[in-house]
């Protein structure tokens, strides 16, 4: 008579091909795979084209925005420049400022530098100090088919340095407008100050009467009562109404 263990599996046997049943058992579907393969690829494919970005700006890839750059001085008027000085909070505005090239030359990246959309805090706690005072509202725009939202800053004018902006070549006698939709964001006394390039590279300078740069300061109060906002009858336009 044979023995009840003679047809038994080793025990060693059994608990390796328990292992198998568990990891056959715990494999995602293929379609989980597939999304992580597609997810993970699509990481690597942004983390490439973002070295590629890096390494053609540190490797002068492309043209820089002072390339060219003479050093020369330009006659440069603002014929326009206009803030609201007295703002609500939450209340949005436009900032403009018109510029206008005076010279027989053509300026080669007219630019602005704002300063005062920020207010630097005294609060040791905070990682970065800078406190908005104004913030720049974002638009709907569609950036490689997909909507994003951008700032609603000068068109095309962002630039490497912190608060300033280029909108390109003005011709003599040509004026270019600056423009930037605001939100007021902290109630106080608020000063916005301005000032003109010709250039990025600092030897392209703009000036005017008597020499020096055209700049400027919008000054006022942003008082803490916002505005009473509701929506239309259309269910889609907002109406602003003051306190």
């Amino acid at each position: 008579m044979q023995s009840g263990g003679a047809n038994r599996e080793p025990s060693g046997n059994r608990q390796c091909s328990r292992v198998t049943e568990l990891r056959q058992t715990s494999q995602s579907p293929c379609y989980v795979a597939l999304a992580l393969t597609l997810r993970r690829g699509h990481a690597l494919l942004v983390g490439l084209c973002g070295l590629l970005a890096a390494t053609a700006v540190g490797c002068g890839g492309g043209e820089r925005q002072d390339a060219n750059e003479d050093e020369a001085s330009y006659d440069v008027a603002v014929v326009d420049a206009k803030f609201p000085t007295t703002q609500q909070l939450a209340e949005r505005s436009n900032l403009e400022i018109t510029v206008r090239n005076d010279d027989t030359e053509t300026i080669p990246n007219v630019a602005v530098t704002l300063k005062g959309l920020n207010r630097r805090s005294d609060n040791p706690n905070l990682q970065d100090p800078n406190r908005p005072v104004f913030s720049i509202n974002g638009v709907a725009a569609e950036i490689g088919g997909y909507q994003e939202v951008k700032l609603a800053a000068p068109e095309g004018g962002q630039t490497a340095l912190v608060d300033t902006w280029a909108l390109g070549k003005l011709k003599p006698g040509a004026e270019k407008t600056f423009r930037w939709r605001l939100t007021a964001v902290k109630p106080g006394p608020f000063e916005v100050t301005y000032a003109v390039a010709a250039g990025l590279g600092g030897k392209a300078k703009a000036v005017g009467p008597g020499d020096a740069q055209p700049q400027g300061a919008f000054k006022g109060t942003i008082t803490a009562k916002a505005p009473v906002s509701r929506i239309g009858p259309d269910g889609r336009t907002v109406i602003v109404e003051q306190p």
